[in-house]
């Protein structure tokens, strides 16, 4: 390509695939369309590894101390993770089942529920959130890289610092920020259907590691020392509202995922593939939890304080050999998490925001300079601790989000959708002007109840009353409140003109592109698109 031809736009329009979807190259491309047979290669035990995967992480490692410091003994922080994970587990299969069924991802098949235009108010705040917490793994990736170099040149500690105070970063701590930006970015290029093996691989490397640490911890201090002093500290009423705190910060450390799960579902051998994340999320995020706590109260009782950060307690060892390969475990799972839960992400995402210039690839890329650099995530972590709390609170949405998609799909449409229709902005999925009403004042109700109690958490000086303890279960009031008055508004006002007969999914090439003529919501007629694109089809 000419170098002046790279400054025009239309240069970097992607290659139209005879297969893709929409009545032009500006609503679909080859990602956004629906999985091919040959492109399904998810089996069961790729879920598993997946999941194993991802609760093998430096934040579900963290989850407990949350509970523990408001005053939860380890005994009742646990069956919080575990509920919370049960509960967050049968939307993730709820969810999962549309994307496996459909085999499109969520941003597509968010169009079906939220109508065509509003779905982007979903898929913009999953962007915002996925680029954010994918700078913030990416510290805490270059975090392990600090361990690993100290602990085979110790002399990394004493690298002289050449970056004002104002940077909040070091010297050492940029170059180890880059050098882990650096392994990361061509993983993140590895197409969604080979990056399983990276999964695979962190799943059996890291629990592993971690089960060595927590042998440490048990021969170190054993749990009669270091676990069984531990008592709740409150009772009654507090206690309640604390335990229920917990169990929503179980709920929304990846009710992220319990909404674009479709993602992955999408390339999932058959819908059965997928149901085993109803038994390993709750146990594989319980045994983590369990792990978290128990080597975190052996390093209370070793160093004399709570290291809640595992990276700071490596830090304290000063066998090298075990430091290093407990950094790697950690820089391990780090990349396998932040690819799959936020960079992926991402770039899905981004991929329905201009089909016709970003693929899952070029979006990978924007999210890595973006989330990576531009979004400096050292100086989120070092002067903004209530902007952490504002992106955490950031979740009320996600309940609604959650509860709308699978209300739509399971209860008011019972699984008969058109998937050729998503990917058209005229199509029968275009409600109201783009917008299911339903589903804004579903938003619009179940929401602004929670943001009273976000603003106090995140400034607790703002006196906001009792409101403040409904946000202790947010995700789980915005889920059913949200879901619950879908169901009702579209019992009452139906959308007709998007009821179908039978599932209309990808298949027959001899089906032709249809549009949905909507003079006004309800109209209900179907016109045959003489020069739009064929779209395969196929009827259930």
């Amino acid at each position: 390509m000419p170098s002046k031809g790279l400054l025009k736009l239309e240069s970097w329009s992607l290659e139209r695939e005879a297969s893709s979807y929409g009545p032009t190259t500006a609503w679909s491309n080859k990602d956004m369309d629906p999985v091919p047979p040959e492109g399904r290669t998810w089996g069961t035990w790729n879920y598993v590894a997946y999941w194993v995967s991802d609760a093998t992480n430096v934040a579900v490692w963290q989850l407990a101390s949350s509970m523990l410091a408001i005053g939860l003994s380890w005994r009742q922080a646990l069956p919080a993770i575990a509920v919370g994970h049960v509960i967050i587990a049968v939307v993730m299969v709820l969810n999962g089942t549309i994307g496996a069924r459909l085999h499109i991802a969520f941003p597509v098949l968010n169009r079906s529920s939220f109508g065509f235009w509003l779905s982007y108010f979903s898929v913009i705040s999953r962007i915002v959130l996925s680029m954010f917490w994918f700078g913030i793994q990416s510290y805490t990736g270059s975090e392990c890289v600090y361990q690993m170099l100290k602990a085979i040149w110790p002399s990394t500690a004493h690298i002289p610092n050449h970056l004002p105070e104002s940077a909040h970063i070091t010297t050492v701590g940029m170059m180890c920020y880059f050098l882990y930006w650096l392994i990361q970015l061509p993983l993140m290029l590895v197409s969604p259907q080979r990056i399983r093996h990276l999964f695979t691989a962190k799943s059996i490397v890291v629990p592993f590691a971690w089960l060595a640490m927590l042998i440490w911890a048990f021969v170190k201090a054993p749990a009669s020392l270091s676990l069984e002093p531990r008592h709740s500290e409150i009772s009654g009423s507090t206690f309640n509202w604390a335990w229920l705190s917990a169990l929503n910060s179980a709920l929304g450390i990846y009710s992220t995922l319990a909404v674009n799960i479709p993602d992955f579902t999408r390339y999932a051998k058959n819908e059965k593939a997928q149901y085993v994340q109803l038994f390993i999320i709750p146990t594989a995020f319980t045994l983590i939890g369990f792990v978290g706590i128990a080597v975190t109260s052996a390093g209370e009782v070793l160093y004399g304080e709570l290291i809640w950060d595992p990276l700071q307690l490596i830090d304290r060892w000063d066998n090298r050999a075990a430091a290093f390969f407990a950094a790697f475990s950690f820089i391990l799972a780090t990349l396998g998490t932040n690819i799959s839960a936020n960079s992926l992400s991402a770039a899905n995402d981004l991929t329905v925001i201009l089909p016709k210039y970003i693929n899952i690839r070029r979006g990978q890329v924007i999210c890595a300079i973006i989330g990576g650099w531009a979004l400096c995530p050292w100086e989120i972590l070092a002067s903004a601790p209530g902007f952490l709390t504002f992106m955490s609170g950031y979740t009320v949405f996600l309940g609604p989000f959650a509860g709308i998609m699978i209300t739509d799909f399971w209860l008011v449409h019972k699984g008969k959708v058109d998937v050729p229709a998503m990917y058209d902005p005229y199509g029968r999925y275009r409600y109201w002007n783009g917008i299911n009403w339903r589903a804004a004042v579903a938003l619009l109700v179940s929401v602004p109840p929670n943001l009273p109690g976000l603003a106090h958490s995140i400034n607790p000086n703002i006196n906001v009353g009792n409101a403040s303890f409904l946000f202790n279960i947010s995700w789980l009031f915005g889920f059913f409140v949200g879901g619950g008055l879908y169901w009702l508004l579209s019992a009452l006002y139906p959308a007709t003109e998007t009821f179908v007969e039978k599932a209309i999914l990808a298949g027959d090439p001899s089906m032709p592109y249809q549009t949905y003529d909507a003079q006004s919501e309800g109209d209900g007629s179907i016109k045959s698109e003489k020069n739009s694109t064929k779209v395969t089809a196929t009827q259930l």
